[in-house]
Order: C-alpha cells, then sequence, then structure tokens
C-alpha cells in the first residue's frame, strides 16, 4: 500500500492560493466534510457515474497510489454514491481522498475512515448496481474543471485544483 500524505505534509489551501492563485482553480463552497482526514491531496483520477456507485467500488478496490478519486455523480440529491464500506476500502487501498459531486451515507463510518472525503450532502438511500460509469473523463462542476492527471488539494477551507503538483 502506498503511503498517504499527512496533515504535516498537506499544504494548506490557502498557502498555494497565496503563493499560486495563477495557477489555481478554486471549488465553489458546496461541499461538506465527511472522511476521517480534513487535509488531503493527490493527482486525480476520474469516473462518471451517475446514481450508480458500481465503477465507485471498483476504483476503491484498486491501489490507491495516494491519489483522489473525483466521481462525478451529476449533483443528484436521490441516492448516495459512497458509504462506510467503501471508505474502508479507499483507506485500506491507499487513496489520499474522494471528492464526490453527489452524496454520501454512513455518516458516523465515514469519521472512522483514515481517507478524505467531501461530497455534497447526505443520503440514507443506496445507488443502483448495474454497472454504470466511465473512468477518464474531463468534466466540470462546483468552477473547476476535473482532468485525470491534474492535482486536488483539500482541507476544511477547500478545493482548489492545478494542472500539475504544486508541493
Amino acid at each position: 500500500m502506498t503511503p498517504r500524505p499527512d496533515a504535516t505534509t498537506v499544504p494548506a489551501t490557502t498557502d498555494l492560493s497565496d503563493e499560486f492563485s495563477d495557477r489555481l482553480q478554486y471549488a465553489e463552497p458546496v461541499f461538506a466534510d465527511f472522511g476521517g482526514i480534513l487535509g488531503f491531496c493527490g493527482e486525480i483520477v476520474t469516473l462518471a457515474a451517475f446514481e450508480d456507485n458500481t465503477k465507485v467500488r471498483d476504483a476503491v478496490e484498486s491501489e490507491g497510489k495516494g491519489r483522489v478519486l473525483v466521481v462525478d455523480g451529476g449533483g443528484s440529491m436521490r441516492c448516495a454514491l459512497f458509504g462506510g464500506n467503501l471508505g474502508k476500502l479507499a483507506e485500506e487501498n491507499g487513496w489520499a481522498g474522494v471528492i464526490i459531486n453527489g452524496c454520501v451515507r454512513d455518516t458516523a463510518e465515514l469519521e472512522d475512515c483514515a481517507v478524505g472525503i467531501k461530497a455534497l450532502a447526505v443520503h440514507p438511500r443506496k445507488s443502483e448496481k448495474q454497472g454504470l460509469g466511465e473512468f477518464g473523463k474531463v468534466f466540470q462542476f462546483a468552477g473547476v474543471t476535473f482532468r485525470p492527471g491534474a492535482w486536488a488539494y483539500a482541507d476544511g477551507d477547500g478545493i482548489v485544483v492545478s494542472d500539475e503538483r504544486l508541493a
């Protein structure tokens, strides 16, 4: 398992903003924190998955290598794409964090996972399981364009994205 950055090695989004503002995209402040780690960063892996978390499970079952999984769930508020079981898998497989344009569930379990998790809201309903979803897509939400291979930095102050690793 690849070690994830810890709180002492994750640069603060405010510091990155002060130093690299011309190279950053700033996510709109629409995300809440659900994981056991508040600050996280890593290379972005993208997944488009609307109301079906089959591919989300596939992703977190694979080796995370300290990366950040960004899931475009279309902003759906009708079900959760991520919960406690997936949070534990993400932790065990070395993912630094997960950013979800959609909902999570099992919030008490997610708080116990040593992984950063940001999502729009909470919903108790599980998602469909039809095997739908596509990795490697470029997409936009929260005012940011997410590309595979770009870098996400997240903490209690928000999310910033850079085309390259900054720190």
